[in-house]
């Protein structure tokens, strides 16, 4: 019988063919599904990602938004520009609790004038743990400055 109670113990603690991702890795998956949000030129699946007190400092805005409303406002061209998308390139993230910062650079890619263009930039993703989901609650985007000459 100890014999039994034993080996179920040990089975119970056993690693299993499905892994659990951790943290950082969660805050990895919650920058990509931004991503892929964002190629999807659906601007409501980019805003579900938002806490209701995100602020955006977009790459191409004159303006720091810091209501839904406006940034609604800043991601409704999305379908108008087919062709646009986004591709994360390295990150660095580091997690402190409930609270989890991604840094790092991503390309993104259009058609202006039926020639390709594509803009390397910057982010900065602060998330909240809410519920069990990481919601952006600040994102600064820039463009990344030319090498000095």
């Amino acid at each position: 019988m100890q014999r039994t109670v034993l080996l179920m113990f040990v089975l119970a603690l056993a690693p299993t063919g499905a892994s659990t991702a951790g943290p950082k890795e969660d805050v990895t998956a919650a920058t990509q599904a931004w991503a892929d949000a964002f190629n999807s030129r659906d601007p409501e699946r980019v805003l579900a990602l938002y806490d209701p007190e995100a602020v955006l400092w977009g790459t191409v805005s004159p303006t720091i938004r810091d209501t839904p409303a406006t940034i609604r406002d800043y991601f409704k061209v999305l379908p108008t520009q087919p062709q646009g998308r986004v591709v994360l390139g390295e990150q660095r993230v580091r997690v402190y609790g409930p609270i989890a910062i991604n840094s790092g650079y991503y390309i993104f890619s259009n058609v202006r004038d039926g020639q390709p263009v594509t803009v390397p930039a910057r982010f900065s993703f602060t998330y909240r743990q809410q519920d069990g989901r990481w919601m952006i609650v600040d994102h600064h985007s820039s463009r990344v400055p030319p090498p000095p000459q």
